[in-house]
């Protein structure tokens, strides 16, 4: 049983993919912290200084906070703020994928085939016997 369980976990595909889901869990904490720490700011700065972390729309009148912490509190609301950071968190990695597939396609050269082998001198004399005997019909 172990043998056959080691087959199955340490095969190529079942590996890289585990590796491969480590290792975008690492990379989407760096993009969270890239676009709340570094695009959301410069964001605010491009938009008046609007924080979209405390963008909210109440459900009722009873909310009346000014931070979506305390309007979640108070009562029903609608976080769109969040969202607004999920879509950006979304292209900022999408763009980044995009850019990594196309540097790496770039590095991926298309290989000239390799040129066929030399004929044998009886391959050659075989196509020769070949095509003397075609002449003759």
């Amino acid at each position: 049983m172990w043998k056959d369980f080691k087959n199955f976990a340490f095969k190529g595909n079942a590996f890289d993919l585990a590796v491969g889901v480590v290792m975008g869990g690492a990379f989407g904490a760096i993009v969270t912290s890239v676009v709340n720490d570094i695009i959301m700011p410069i964001i605010s700065v491009l938009t008046g200084g609007v924080s979209f972390v405390n963008k909210f729309a109440p459900l009722n009148s009873a909310v009346t906070a000014t931070t979506y912490a305390d309007a979640v509190k108070q009562g029903a609301t609608l976080g769109y703020g969040s969202l607004i950071q999920a879509i950006i968190s979304f292209l900022a990695i999408a763009a980044f994928l995009f850019v990594l597939v196309r540097i790496s396609n770039s590095m991926k050269r298309a290989e000239p085939p390799a040129p066929p082998p030399p004929a044998s001198t009886t391959d050659t004399l075989l196509a020769e016997i070949r095509d003397g005997l075609k002449g003759r019909k």
